[in-house]
């Protein structure tokens, strides 16, 4: 499908020097007919990304590529009148691959219906701290902008330590 093509795509910008690459898979947004879109979006999401990592480990670019897979919200753990769940930002998940992330890795967890986080809370500035940390990019750095400076993440987070080997 066209999210196999756009990682094969984004693959080859990668192996020509391009260091950040953003590939979109759109309309996850099911407030409605969650079941049938999930269906669909997830087989899409498991062929391309699985053969994605394959591709890039084939290669020997996953040491050196970070891929990262997120969205804007979790969703609800209950099911709508429409069949359909909608935003939920109190739990959701992320997956990170490559540049020395521990596979098989899994961080934190919710209650038994989703509702809540109830181990190991992540923050968003805990996930820049990770990424620059994948990178070697120093987060505590002081980048200027003229005379202003500059903070790629939060001082006070800290990357996620049980990712790394």
């Amino acid at each position: 499908g066209n999210l196999a093509r756009h990682c094969l795509l984004a693959r080859r910008l990668v192996e020509a020097g391009v260091s950040v690459v953003k590939v979109r898979h759109t309309w996850w947004d099911t407030h409605a007919d969650n079941f049938e879109g999930h269906r669909v979006l997830t087989q899409d999401l498991d062929h391309a990304l699985s053969l994605l990592l394959s591709d890039l480990h084939d290669r020997g670019m996953l040491k050196d590529t970070l891929v990262l897979t997120t969205s804007e919200f979790g969703r609800t753990p209950n099911i709508s009148s429409e069949l359909g769940r909608d935003h939920w930002a109190n739990a959701w998940s992320v997956t990170l691959a490559g540049c020395g992330i521990h596979g098989g890795a899994v961080v934190g967890a919710t209650n038994e219906d989703g509702t809540a986080v109830t181990e190991r809370m992540v923050t968003p500035a805990d996930l820049h701290q990770t990424y620059y940390r994948a990178l070697g990019i120093d987060p505590r750095k002081t980048y200027y902008v003229g005379s202003r400076p500059v903070y790629l993440a939060d001082e006070t987070a800290e990357p996620i330590h049980e990712l790394f080997t």
